[in-house]
């Protein structure tokens, strides 16, 4: 009988250094603000003396904090799920930085992102360093863009969305439609591990349309980690915006190319819609709603477990900074027990979350 064996990759954050006691996580927290209060302030005295606009500098970050009960275990916990903060700006016309640190992930920290780009043509920019693959969407796996307070099945259990490597990017038009093609090159690891490698990681993706309107996106990436793993994923997404409502729907596909895992499938269909309000606390109240599912058997018995999440958030949005309280509610059908849920039974229990994110 062929054997397979199990494997639960890393999140959005890839490796992350666990600490043993509350100071040395002090300790790294105060190292990494201190080197990002130095950073900026070179590139703030920079501006002060110098009349050009280079260099520049952006400071951003998210707070998200969140309380969950899960009804089949009748337990309960809270948690900063994410805190990060992160600097990007511009050395001068044709080239940029992108630094950006995670102080707690559920108790983690972690460097996500160290990179320098070079922009050689108007279109062309050229990454190096750590950044982020050419496989999954911004508004599905990072904290201040998700419509809900928990990523989709893809945006979670697939692969890291990070990796040390190259990435090129080129936008075009194609006719009166707005185009964009990338390519990167990676060590198919981790975050924060420079391995040597003989085979890397590489792949693509084409992207047509803006993020208002209609945009569609197709993608391949080729993931030989190690002599036991190796995963070529595909898939393709679409969504509409228009004024204050907009829809996406995404499918992605992980075949293995060896005999010790199995392939695995997910989607997802989420809509979102903003009512405003006028409130001494919020803006808008946005209303949201999102089926998922995810298989790794591959028969006739549909996927292995679906989920329904509906929520609604109450918010407000300036030119720098958002807030939104969230209230969601997860539903889940499990058809067949998968390992990714294995860690522990509130994984795939039906649970509310409530969530307060702040972004700048």
């Amino acid at each position: 009988m062929e054997q397979r064996q199990t494997m639960s990759l890393q999140g959005e954050n890839g490796i992350t250094i666990r600490n043993n006691t509350s100071d040395s996580l002090h300790g790294k927290i105060s190292i990494a603000l201190s080197a990002l209060f130095i950073f900026s302030s070179f590139f703030l005295s920079a501006r002060e003396t110098d009349s050009v606009a280079y260099p520049n500098f952006k400071v951003d970050g998210t707070l998200k904090n969140k309380f969950e009960y899960a009804y089949k275990t009748n337990m309960s916990r809270f948690s900063v799920r994410n805190s990060r903060i992160g600097v990007s700006g511009d050395i001068n016309p044709y080239s940029a930085y992108r630094v950006q640190l995670e102080l707690s992930n559920e108790g983690k920290f972690s460097v996500l992102d160290l990179s320098g780009t070079l922009k050689p043509l108007e279109r062309l920019s050229l990454t190096l360093g750590q950044t982020s693959i050419p496989l999954f969407n911004s508004y599905i796996v990072s904290p201040g863009e998700m419509m809900f307070a928990n990523r989709a099945f893809l945006g979670k259990y697939f692969l890291s969305t990070r990796d040390l490597g190259f990435l090129a990017k080129y936008n075009f038009p194609l006719g009166a439609v707005p185009a964009k093609i990338e390519f990167g090159l990676f060590n198919g690891n981790t975050i924060n591990d420079p391995v040597w490698k003989k085979n890397m990681s590489y792949g693509g993706r084409i992207e047509l349309g803006s993020m208002q309107g209609i945009r569609m996106t197709a993608k391949i990436y080729d993931y030989p980690n190690n002599d036991t793993t190796h995963f070529l994923f595909y898939g393709a997404d679409l969504r509409y915006e228009k004024e204050n409502w907009k829809v996406e729907t995404e499918i992605l596909k992980r075949k293995s190319k060896t005999e010790f895992h199995t392939d695995m499938l997910s989607y997802y269909l989420q809509g979102a819609y903003v009512i405003p309000i006028r409130t001494k606390l919020f803006e808008f109240v946005k209303p949201a709603v999102r089926w998922d599912a995810i298989d790794e058997r591959m028969d006739v018995d549909g996927f292995d477990v679906n989920r329904l999440t509906a929520g609604i958030g109450f918010g407000f949005k300036r030119e720098r900074f958002s807030s939104i309280l969230r209230l969601d509610y997860e539903w889940y059908q499990v058809n067949h027990k998968m390992d990714i849920f294995a860690s522990n039974e509130e994984m795939d229990s039906d649970k509310i979350t409530l969530e307060l994110l702040f972004t700048f």
